[in-house]
């Protein structure tokens, strides 16, 4: 590509440049490094897998602490199949129940179990912890205020105004 490609606006380019190229594997490659390492250190710390801790922390969120299986999927931004393997082995371990749903006698919803709360409540601190070692401690205030900036620009960019 030639020098004068960088004068017009990114979203008017056909391709990437090597530059906006390398900062993008750089931003894949860390973020599955992240994920890796506070996934591994979640499972060490509380016996949960980061799926397991997501569905905790969704469920947690809502009042009742119970969501029907489609909400819960849409919440999290997964499919539904995904969601229904990981509720069954969730619920094989007491985290989560599935209940009659009160006004819709075809479906149910997933309740947040009395183990499943204190489970979440027991590795929240030390997930806590992990995510400011590993992500947080590498960037000065001001660089983290930064990157808060680029991401509400692409969450904008992705979701548009007022979504998600």
């Amino acid at each position: 590509m030639t020098s004068a490609n960088t004068d017009v606006p990114a979203s008017e380019r056909r391709r990437l440049t090597t530059a906006e190229l390398a900062v993008w594997r750089s931003l894949i490659e860390t973020t599955k490094e992240l994920e890796r390492r506070l996934g591994a250190r979640l499972a060490q710390d509380s016996g949960l897998s980061p799926a397991d801790y997501h569905v905790l922390l969704t469920l947690s969120e809502v009042p009742g602490r119970r969501l029907r299986s489609s909400a819960l999927a849409a919440a999290m931004v997964w499919e539904r199949s995904r969601l229904s393997h990981q509720l069954g082995r969730m619920e094989k371990r007491g985290l989560i129940s599935r209940e009659d749903c009160a006004d819709d006698s075809r479906g149910s919803e997933i309740v947040l179990t009395k183990d499943g709360a204190a489970a979440f409540r027991a590795a929240t601190a030390p997930h806590a912890l992990a995510i400011k070692e590993h992500f947080a401690d590498a960037l000065s205030p001001e660089r983290f205020a930064a990157l808060g900036d680029v991401l509400a620009d692409l969450r904008r960019h992705l979701f548009g105004d007022g979504e998600r």
